[in-house]
């Protein structure tokens, strides 16, 4: 696993691309309608580039041995001055071929503890209430902080709700 720069993000955006289709094929609620097309979905990871290149956001992404993009997550670190103490954790995707494997905990320590390292003291979330994501938040220690009604589309377009989740980190009390 390891994070990726501006440059990388937009040589393997291809890679990301697969990954992204591959998961929003699986159902996953994560800002897509399906059928998503390999072209969007890789023009959407360039344009992530300029923000990782900017500083705005960090990825990390991980390769089976095939060198086949199987995950990602990232961090999307806020411009504002009175919030440079936390960050959003942002697409933690795993491809269908590789879950079950505890490649989605792997991903979610690695962007906690760079978090952390850079002095980044709160984390948060959104995710599809009810989804299976919901299960690694919670026993990676997120609290829960409420569930907005209708908040975006599945894939399928219908609308669901999703629930925030935030974590504390460097032990912190609260969360």
């Amino acid at each position: 696993m390891e994070r990726w720069d501006g440059d990388r993000i937009r040589a393997r955006a291809d890679g990301l691309a697969a990954l992204l289709t591959d998961t929003v094929a699986s159902g996953a609620s994560v800002g897509f309608l399906a059928p998503l097309g390999h072209a969007e979905a890789a023009a959407w990871w360039r344009e992530r580039a300029g923000a990782a290149a900017a500083g705005r956001l960090a990825v990390w992404a991980a390769l089976d041995a095939a060198d086949r993009v199987t995950g990602t997550v990232g961090l999307d670190f806020p411009d504002k001055p009175n919030s440079r103490h936390r960050a959003e954790l942002v697409k933690l995707l795993v491809h269908r071929s590789a879950r079950g494997r505890g490649l989605g905990r792997r991903l979610l320590t690695t962007a906690e503890r760079a978090a952390a390292a850079d002095g980044r003291t709160l984390l948060h979330l959104d995710t599809e209430t009810g989804s299976p994501a919901e299960r690694l938040y919670r026993s990676a220690g997120w609290t829960e902080a409420g569930t907005l009604p209708d908040y975006a589309a599945s894939p399928a377009g219908e609308l669901r709700p999703t629930t925030l989740y935030y974590k504390r980190l460097g032990g912190r009390p609260g969360g």
